[in-house]
C-alpha cells in the first residue's frame, strides 16, 4: 500500500504555473518544486522569472521560463507549445495569473474592467484551452479563484469579484467536459487574504483591519498555509475531486 504522503508528490511531473513572477505564484513554484516537480514559470516580468528559476535550479529543480501575457491567446498557445517541445507534455496547470485593483463601480474605467476580466477569467480559459490537448489522463488543472468569487467584498471590486466568480463557473464546466472524457481533473482554489504585492500595496492596512474584524481567525494567511491546499489539488491526493473549489480564507466566508 502506498504511503499516504506519497500521493502529495509530483516526481517526474511537468507543472506549468502562470503569474509566477511574484506573490502566490512564487510560493506555488517553490512548493511544487519541493515535492519533485519540473516547473515551467510563466509571467510578463522576465527578470523576476529568471531570478526565481536560478533559485530553484540551485536546489536541483529543472526549470523552464517563458514570458507570457495570458490575456493574449497567442501567448498562451506559445507557452504550451514551448513546454511540450521541451518536456513532451503538461501534467499540471496552475492558472494563477491575476490582477486585482479596487475602485467604485461608477468611477472605474471601462478599460480597467475589461483588463481584469481579460487577465483573470479569459486568460484562465485561454491557458486551459492551450494546455488540455497536451495533458495525459490523470492530469490536473488548478484555477486560482478567490473568496470574493463566493462572497461580497467590503471593498469596491466589481471587476475582480466578477472575474473570480466566472473562474468558478468555468472550473465546473471544464471539469464536466474534460474529467470523464480526457481524464483531466479541474478544480479551483479560492484564497482569502494572503500577503502579496497586491495586499502589501498602499492601503493594505485597511485590508488587514477588515480581515481582523470580519474573519474567524482574524489574520492574513501565510503562504505555506495555501501551498498545502494547492498541492492537494495538484497531486493524486485529490484524485476523487473535480469541478470543486477549496476555500482557504481563515473563516472569512463563514461569517461575512
Amino acid at each position: 500500500m502506498q504511503h499516504p504522503l506519497q500521493r502529495f508528490r509530483l516526481d517526474d511531473k511537468i507543472v506549468l504555473i502562470t503569474g509566477a513572477s511574484s506573490g502566490l505564484g512564487v510560493g506555488f513554484a517553490r512548493a511544487t518544486a519541493a515535492v519533485g516537480a519540473t516547473v515551467v514559470l510563466a509571467a510578463r516580468r522576465e527578470d523576476r522569472l529568471t531570478a526565481l528559476a536560478e533559485e530553484l535550479r540551485a536546489g536541483g529543480t529543472t526549470v523552464l521560463t517563458h514570458r507570457t501575457d495570458v490575456s493574449v491567446q497567442q501567448d498562451c498557445q506559445a507557452l504550451a507549445a514551448a513546454t511540450v517541445a521541451e518536456f513532451g507534455r503538461i501534467d499540471v496547470l496552475i492558472n494563477n495569473a491575476g490582477i486585482g485593483p479596487a475602485a467604485p463601480a461608477l468611477r472605474e474605467s471601462p478599460d480597467v474592467f475589461t483588463q481584469v476580466i481579460d487577465v483573470n477569467l479569459t486568460g484562465t480559459y485561454w491557458m486551459a484551452h492551450a494546455c488540455a490537448p497536451h495533458m495525459p489522463e490523470g492530469s490536473s488543472i488548478v484555477n486560482i479563484a478567490s473568496v470574493l468569487g463566493h462572497v461580497a467584498s467590503r471593498f469596491p471590486q466589481a471587476h475582480y469579484a466578477a472575474s473570480k466568480a466566472g473562474v468558478l463557473g468555468l472550473t465546473r464546466d471544464l471539469a464536466q467536459q474534460w474529467s470523464r472524457r480526457r481524464g483531466i481533473r479541474v478544480n479551483a482554489l479560492s484564497p482569502g487574504y494572503f500577503a502579496s504585492e497586491i495586499t502589501d500595496a498602499e492601503g493594505g492596512h485597511l485590508l488587514r483591519d477588515m480581515v481582523a474584524d470580519n474573519s474567524i481567525l482574524g489574520r492574513f494567511g501565510e503562504q505555506e498555509e495555501l501551498d498545502s491546499a494547492l498541492l492537494f489539488l495538484a497531486t493524486p491526493a485529490s484524485s476523487y475531486m473535480t469541478g470543486g473549489s477549496l476555500t482557504i480564507d481563515g473563516g472569512l466566508s463563514a461569517i461575512v
